[in-house]
């Protein structure tokens, strides 16, 4: 008999700037660490596209360290092979977990290849942790679409202004 891992993914968008990284990150462990002790495996998939895209992916690894490291994986997720990636691929690898190429993104015009990224990830993510301050920009785009999807959020520019 074989048992098939159950896969819980957790994706992350938010803006590009974010003033104050600190208590995010404080957020951000908290959700951490609760999915990594609540889940079979959990799959924390991200993208490289800013402050908020560092900070989880440094979070994730410093909880994956110092709490757990034996049920999750960091993967980055790419719209595109960018020129960094193709520069540093063995770094990129030595960094996260796994590193992913959108066949359908990359395919598509680089103005549209993030949009459809994003979509992507949420289509497979079970929960989307996301930091939104602004009904605008790409990151406001894809939350909108996670909605229409009836996907679990959570917001945490929502918990850092309660």
């Amino acid at each position: 008999m074989y048992h098939l891992l159950d896969i819980y993914t957790v994706a992350f968008f938010g803006h590009r700037y974010i003033d104050n990284l600190l208590k995010v990150e404080d957020l951000l462990e908290e959700h951490i660490r609760r999915v990594i002790d609540e889940k079979e495996y959990v799959d924390f998939v991200v993208g490289r596209n800013g402050d908020f895209d560092s900070c989880v992916s440094s979070t994730v690894l410093r909880v994956r360290k110092n709490h757990r490291d034996d049920n999750s994986a960091l993967v980055l997720v790419l719209p595109y092979p960018t020129a960094e990636y193709i520069n540093n691929e063995e770094s990129f690898h030595n960094y996260y977990t796994d590193v992913e190429i959108s066949c359908a993104a990359s395919k598509a015009h680089p103005k549209s290849a993030f949009q459809i990224r994003n979509q992507e990830m949420v289509d497979r993510a079970d929960l989307i942790i996301c930091y939104v301050e602004t009904k605008e920009g790409g990151a406001w785009q894809t939350i909108k679409y996670a909605m229409k999807q009836g996907k679990n959020i959570i917001n945490l520019a929502d918990e850092i202004f309660l």
